[in-house]
């Protein structure tokens, strides 16, 4: 056993995370999800829960989030304040009263990673070491997290966004209630329209049936292609949960891979639509007439 193995297997995070080649097999082998056609998304699975977020369909809407703005309102202009909507949002946030859980909190934890991400991960709330910090998966879990991302060739500074639904830790890290999800969902509304991030990711089953508003467990939730505000979400499990559970890694990391997946599929899809249109575009010469084609 060399260091670098003697140092994750100490910290429970053995073995390494590593994508497949083609072909090979899983360990274990988990089942398979449908998988979508490149770039385009599934009917999402109908959740029984009412407000359940078909695939196109509004997030917010669905969710029945109060004081969540429109797209339109959560522009990337500034403010009369002089203050974008980003840092307005985390202004509301660092002063929030909503809820109980503002009475014991060091600080808020509001999010942390590329202000222009491809990915969005999500998780339920802050605990202990992340109420001390003010940042998102810092402790033990958020080193599996960290090696998640770098198996998908990702870090927390490039093309990722780390949030949680609930912003303030409950006491004794115990999982937010149903009344405080909603307290909060507002926040991630604003968050997710100004980030617009090409894929949400929920990790555990409190982020996933917040944004889905739905009751179903996470296993169900599973392997199926969502929508919030017309962005894909897929759920896979916390790593807390991972952590506790490692037998379980090897269906994350499919969940990851589909995940990915479905992200190169609509990339190539707006290449292929962004080459079609400057194929279609009229050719400007130097006289400013257009160029246009005889036969």
């Amino acid at each position: 056993m060399n260091a670098s193995e003697a140092y994750w297997r100490e910290l429970g995070l053995w073995p390494l995370w590593v994508e497949r080649a083609a072909g090979e097999a899983a360990w274990p082998t988990p089942t398979p999800a449908p998988q979508p056609a490149s770039g385009q998304l599934p009917p999402a699975l109908l959740v029984p829960a009412q407000g359940s977020v078909p695939a196109g369909g509004s997030g917010s809407e669905g969710l029945g989030v109060p004081g969540a703005p429109s797209a339109a309102q959560v522009s990337r202009n500034p403010s009369v304040e002089g203050l974008t909507p980003w840092e307005e949002i985390q202004q509301q946030v660092r002063h929030c009263q909503r809820c109980a859980l503002h009475h014991q909190r060091q600080q808020t934890v509001f999010g942390t990673g590329d202000a222009h991400p491809v990915w969005l991960f999500v998780g339920e709330g802050p605990g202990a070491e992340e109420d001390r910090q003010g940042l998102p998966f810092v402790g033990e879990s958020g080193q599996l997290l960290d090696q998640m991302l770098r198996a998908l060739g990702l870090n927390r500074s490039h093309q990722v966004y780390i949030a949680n639904v609930v912003k303030c830790r409950p006491p004794h890290n115990r999982t937010p209630t149903h009344e405080e999800c909603q307290q909060c969902l507002p926040y991630l509304a604003q968050q997710i329209r100004w980030l617009r991030p090409q894929i949400i990711v929920a990790l555990g089953r409190v982020a996933a049936q917040a944004l889905l508003a739905s009751d179903q467990p996470l296993s169900q939730l599973r392997g199926q292609t969502y929508a919030f505000e017309r962005i894909p979400v897929r759920v896979t499990w916390h790593p807390a949960y991972l952590l506790r559970n490692p037998a379980d890694k090897a269906k994350a990391w499919e969940d990851l891979c589909q995940a990915q997946r479905l992200v190169k599929g609509l990339q190539a899809t707006d290449e292929t639509a962004s080459h079609s249109d400057a194929a279609l575009s009229p050719r400007i010469p130097r006289d400013g007439s257009a160029d246009t084609a005889t036969t």
